[in-house]
Formats: C-alpha cells, structure tokens, sequence
C-alpha cells in the first residue's frame, strides 16, 4: 500500500488532456469500490464476529464522524482534479495523508486478524481508492512548488504510516480485541466515498460522461459483490 505513493508520478508523464480523462473513472470505480466493500464485506464481517447490536453501529458512526473530523481540523480534501488554486497544499496534505494511511493500516490489519480473506478484500478496496488520491496529492505538492523528487519522497514518506497502523494492529491483537476496528474502517470507507469521491464525479456536464462514469461505480460495487458471493 505504501509504494501505491509512486503512482503519483504518472502524473509527469501523462499529458494533462490524458490525465483529466483517466482520474475521474478511476474515481468512479474506487467509490464504487469502496461502498461495495463496506456493504458487502466489511459490514456482514462485523455482524458475525460482534454481532447484530448497536455497538457495531456505532462504531460505524463513530468511523464517519471521525473522518469528518479530520476533515474539518485539517482541511483535507483529496484532489481527483486537475490542480486549481483553491486546494489545499503541502504539509497539510501530507499530515492528513497520513493519519489517514495510519487508520486504513489499522483497519486493514485487524481484518487481516479476524479473516485473512476479508483482510485481503478490505486491502484491495483500500487501495483502488489510494490510486486516484496518490495522483491528486502527488500532483497538488509538484504544481504549489515542490521538487518532483521531495515531492515524490515525502508522499511516499507519509504512505509508510499505512504499515505502521497494520503492526500495530498486529501487535496488540493478542492482548486486545481489534475486531471493532473492521466496522470503523467500514465507516470510514463510507464517509470518504459518499462525501469525498461521489461529488467528484455528479458533475460531469456531457451524457456521455455520466454514463462513463456511472458504469466505473457500478463496475465497483458488482465487483465486491461478485467477490463476496464467491467467498
């Protein structure tokens, strides 16, 4: 998940036209995805081992409003777009970076505990929606300024704290019950796909567009779907 940060650097060689075209379908997909990965893994992951009581609901809730939160202390938006003034740049991206790679590697290392197959489809969901975000961010810290190659170091600098939260994770799961971690992540999955990614993409102007981008969120949610009626 970390090294997902080097993707960033597409945004050199991609030509701007190229670019604009590629990021929001990948946008569309990993929204789709990361629904399709909370309603149907994650959550029904959390029943089972918890059970079907408000404590599993709340920590649902308490997974959202922690990223809402987090959003508001620091600012944070992730860029899908082509870079515009009014963005938020350099350390504070890489601070909300990070402590948002520092709770996707707790999640993701406490489902790796409870299920190694659900912590294999909560990676893999996480990081279809870390593709388009490196591409945003590194995009954001090259054109306020920034070195390409510090850029390129410090994006990847602030992915590190993804493993990080999957060793904690690991360290204290014979000591501590970490299973509640699964429904926070599926909250915080939540929040970031229905505030962050589906707003990016219910603007596009042209008919064409919306259905390109409405079938990459489909394709995102019949994809985990598929998956979990196989596992």
């Amino acid at each position: 998940m970390s090294a997902l940060a080097l993707t960033g650097s597409l945004t050199l060689v991609l030509p701007a036209e190229t670019f604009k075209k590629l990021v929001l379908p990948l946008v569309a997909l990993a929204a789709g995805s990361l629904l399709g990965g909370a309603l149907f893994h994650m959550l029904p992951e959390s029943v089972e081992a918890l059970g079907n009581d408000l404590t599993v609901w709340a920590w649902v809730a308490g997974g959202l409003f922690s990223f809402f939160v987090l959003e508001q202390l620091l600012h944070w938006h992730h860029c899908h777009r082509p870079v515009t003034a009014h963005r938020p740049l350099g350390y504070m991206i890489l601070v909300a970076d990070g402590l948002h790679n520092l709770i996707g590697g707790l999640a993701v290392g406490s489902a790796f505990v409870l299920d190694h197959r659900v912590g294999i489809v909560t990676w893999l969901v996480a990081a279809a929606h870390e593709v388009p975000q490196e591409l945003g961010d590194f995009g954001i810290l090259v054109h306020s300024g920034w070195d390409r190659r510090r850029a390129l170091l410090f994006n990847v600098l602030s992915a590190l704290t993804f493993l990080a939260g999957g060793l904690i994770a690991y360290g204290v799961s014979g000591r501590l019950d970490v299973a509640f971690l699964v429904p926070f992540a599926a909250g915080n999955f939540i929040y970031i796909a229905a505030t962050d990614l589906l707003p990016e993409i219910t603007t596009s102007p042209t008919a064409g567009e919306k259905a390109v981008l409405t079938a990459g969120f489909a394709t995102g949610l019949l994809l985990l779907f598929t998956v979990a009626l196989i596992a």
